[in-house]
């Protein structure tokens, strides 16, 4: 039986990615030995999350080495003349590799890694799959899979919100062509990089609860309030120019995070706490998807939009920023508003409540069909078994 590790930073929290790599890893620890190594605290091992008690899951526990103040500082500077001095080349990507990356570090986790004799390893999120990349000499003949979720813009565009942004395309590409294969989310981003990419679509990740009645005149929106990720405080401003006209239709967003403190403040400054309620995240997300009688996502970017899949599993409409993702997922069914603009969504929701509601559910149910776990897992495996 192949011995299989997913190398994450976190397993046992809520997310999008984590909920993704659940479902996957105890997909395949059916046919081989799964081991997940996370940088999450061992304190934090909860296995209800995701219902991961239900497979036969290994967890490893793993945290980088602190490295001496100095080593730190020369590597910041390095880093800074990299990004913004020096010609880009393979040799002088290579050098960063190393000062972004010391050597403490990379041999605390090629230790790790080499103590489970994995056949495959698959590095879950950009910065830990180049890490990954880095250490591909002292791993053997371990296929390396680099597992990206965040779309291309989102990562190498203008003001990334992950401190990479695109004076590293380079470097990141050079990395991630070491590895064996490098999986992408969507077509789209598949198209942006220079290196060859496989692009596996995210499987729907819960069993759907029942269909949702279409009568509640509910909005929907789920996700982790991060730094402006979602969008939430877009939605909120736009539903308070959508319910100036409309006093029948309410909001509920699910999720926990730094920025709900900020969201209750504007729900508050708007005068809408009867119209919009915010409740935290459950492993029976389903309940409000079935309440619901249109999902809202309102996301400046993302690298799948799994939750899309998700309401649509459950009959629901959708209005969605233009993310390129999102229409590859969607195509002509979704209801589409230009990304950032809050009057152009509002407008997007009080279409929503005139649609043909029946129509839109049953054209809901067949797109979530082509996302079930059935269909996306033997790619995954065509990729380990190659």
């Amino acid at each position: 039986m192949k011995k299989i590790c997913f190398l994450m930073d976190s397993i046992f929290s809520f997310g999008g990615v984590q909920r993704v790599t659940a479902v996957i890893a105890k997909a395949l620890s059916k046919d081989y030995h799964v081991t997940i190594v996370t940088l999450d605290e061992p304190s934090a091992k909860d296995t209800s999350f995701y219902d991961l008690q239900e497979a036969d899951i290994e967890y490893r526990f793993f945290q980088f080495p602190r490295t001496s103040a100095l080593k730190w500082k020369c590597s910041k500077v390095y880093s800074a003349l990299y990004r913004k001095v020096l010609p880009q080349t393979r040799l002088t990507s290579e050098w960063y590799s190393h000062s972004s990356f010391l050597s403490e570090e990379r041999e605390a986790l090629v230790k790790e890694l080499n103590c489970g004799h994995y056949d495959v390893i698959i590095g879950v999120h950009a910065s830990l799959t180049v890490r990954l990349a880095a250490c591909k000499s002292q791993l053997g003949n371990t296929k390396l899979i680099g597992w990206i979720h965040n779309s291309y813009k989102a990562l190498f565009g203008e003001g990334s919100r992950y401190c990479i942004g695109p004076e590293l395309i380079k470097y990141y590409e050079y990395q991630l062509a070491k590895l064996h294969h490098t999986i992408v989310l969507c077509q789209y981003d598949a198209q942006q990089y220079h290196i060859p990419t496989d692009v596996i679509y995210n499987p729907l990740t819960l069993e759907p609860g029942s269909i949702s009645s279409g009568t509640s005149k509910k909005f929907l929106a789920v996700g982790r309030f991060s730094h402006r990720h979602k969008g939430f405080d877009l939605l909120i401003q736009a539903f308070h120019l959508f319910a100036q006209k409309n006093q029948d239709w309410t909001l509920d967003i699910v999720g926990e995070g730094v920025e709900e403190e900020m969201y209750r403040k504007m729900i508050a400054d708007y005068g809408l706490q009867e119209r919009i309620t915010i409740h935290p995240f459950t492993n029976h997300i389903q309940s409000y998807y079935s309440a619901a009688q249109v999902y809202v996502l309102s996301s400046r970017w993302e690298g799948f939009g799994l939750v899309l899949v998700e309401a649509m599993a459950h009959g629901l409409p959708v209005v969605s920023s233009n993310l390129p993702t999102s229409k590859e997922i969607m195509g002509d069914f979704g209801l589409y508003y230009e990304n950032g603009n809050i009057e152009e969504l509002a407008l997007r929701l009080e279409e929503a409540t005139h649609v043909n509601w029946q129509e839109k559910s049953k054209e809901a149910l067949a797109i979530a069909e082509r996302f079930n776990l059935d269909t996306i897992i033997p790619q995954w495996k065509r990729l380990i078994e190659e």
